[in-house]
């Protein structure tokens, strides 16, 4: 596993051994990025079941402002800070070691706003992405123009809960994004969705509550 781009890249970075943390793959971080590349800059990023810190630390190596790791293993958020100290990362970041909704409501009391939250619960964990997608719908952290990316199992819909079997069958790990500013907009409302073109996959951004899959 290593930094696709930016400041660090091709950096190497570690994974705590055995299966309990999944970390987002090379080839996903990549196209992520590529879709979101012109956004990145001086950007707030959250990053939620953090794992191993891959997509925060990806953020920081490509300019990003700060981002905030949330993570409940205490094992998971030591390679969080082992990774970002081995790249002499001292600043720009928060480690949290919290629930990922206990984090979530400290940092809406804080009144902070983010560009990005990225999330990647363990799959067999599929209360979270509803626990946290609802908490952010109702939440002062993101601004109109955030952008909420969901890396979840193919035949997982996580703005239903349910089982999707029509997702995309083209990969094993299909992500769904989401646009901010949706707490005017009642579910299956549209908010000025937008098309971003990348080399592996297209984004369509839309109301929280009406994603779509890559």
């Amino acid at each position: 596993m290593r930094v696709i781009a930016g400041k660090y890249r091709s950096r190497r970075l570690v994974a705590p051994a055995g299966i309990q943390t999944r970390p987002t793959s090379d080839r996903l971080r990549e196209t992520l990025f590529n879709v979101v590349a012109a956004s990145v800059e001086d950007s707030a990023w959250l990053d939620l079941f953090a794992g191993t810190g891959a997509v925060g630390i990806e953020a920081l190596s490509r300019g990003a402002r700060s981002v905030h790791f949330v993570e409940s293993s205490s094992r998971a958020v030591r390679t969080i800070r082992s990774n970002l100290a081995a790249l002499e990362i001292s600043q720009g970041f928060e480690v949290m070691e919290r629930e990922a909704v206990t984090a979530l409501r400290m940092l809406d009391a804080q009144v902070l706003a983010c560009d990005f939250c990225f999330l990647d619960p363990p799959y067999r964990k599929l209360d979270d992405y509803e626990q946290v997608l609802s908490f952010l719908s109702q939440s002062r952290l993101l601004k109109p123009e955030s952008l909420v990316i969901a890396e979840h199992d193919k035949h997982f819909d996580p703005s239903s809960g349910r089982s999707a079997a029509a997702a995309s069958s083209a990969r094993e790990t299909p992500c769904s994004a989401f646009m901010g500013g949706i707490k005017a907009a009642p579910p299956g409302a549209r908010s000025g969705s937008r098309e971003i073109a990348s080399v592996h996959a297209v984004f369509h951004s839309t109301a929280l509550k009406n994603p779509h899959k890559i």
